[in-house]
């Protein structure tokens, strides 16, 4: 799997990539998960796309977007800051110019149904390595998410664990929990080497990559 990093004026020229992103979103939060999100049409989109995010976006070797994550500085409006503070208990939101937040964050696991010897997906790994791989292109210390407990069993299997903000908190019909993950070097490598990855990840948006 690629995957690319798409944000500033890369989104002007490079629509059908975004476009097949909210559309991977669409079928993996609403109509997979049934999370409260908001959708127009086929495509899953809110507020925060609104603000210039980094878009990690994955594609299978037969040019199908099958994973992406949505980047934000905890500087500014945040999911974790400014819908679900609730998940941080006691702490206070992370405010930090080192301190990313990743949301969206999904992998098809029809179009992308590779298992690697661990039993999770192999674009699981990939786009794993990406966040990390971004993360420390651009020199940041942590990412927060907010998440599930479903996916926190997937993080540690991976070998990249979350350090909890607190404990778990129903809402909806989601056990759902915050926390933040450290950027190091020694991450990546765990991830790379768990998920048999030899080559870094990330590519740079061209006006020639096209998806299907």
């Amino acid at each position: 799997m690629r995957v690319f990093v798409v944000s500033g004026s890369a989104r002007n020229f490079d629509v059908d990539l975004v476009t097949n992103m909210h559309r991977l979103r669409r079928r993996v939060f609403k109509d997979r998960l049934d999370w409260e999100v908001s959708v127009a049409g086929d495509l899953e989109i809110d507020t925060y796309d609104a603000l210039g995010p980094t878009y990690l976006i994955g594609v299978t070797d037969k040019n199908v977007v099958a994973g992406c994550a949505r980047l934000l500085p905890t500087l500014g409006p945040n999911m974790l800051a400014n819908t679900f503070p609730a998940l941080l208990g006691d702490h206070r939101p992370p405010r930090s110019s080192r301190i990313f937040e990743s949301s969206r964050f999904c992998v098809d696991t029809e179009r992308a149904s590779e298992v690697s010897a661990n039993g999770l997906r192999d674009a699981t790994f990939s786009m794993l390595a990406a966040v990390l791989e971004w993360g420390l292109a651009e020199d940041q210390e942590a990412v927060v998410t907010v998440t599930d407990v479903r996916f926190e069993r997937i993080l540690q299997r991976a070998g990249w664990p979350l350090e909890r903000f607190a404990p778990p908190m129903r809402i909806g019909a989601t056990l759902a929990l915050a926390g933040r993950l450290q950027i190091r070097s020694s991450a990546l490598d765990d991830v790379r080497r768990i998920g048999g990855l030899i080559a870094p990840v990330l590519v740079p948006v061209q006006r020639q990559d096209m998806v299907a």
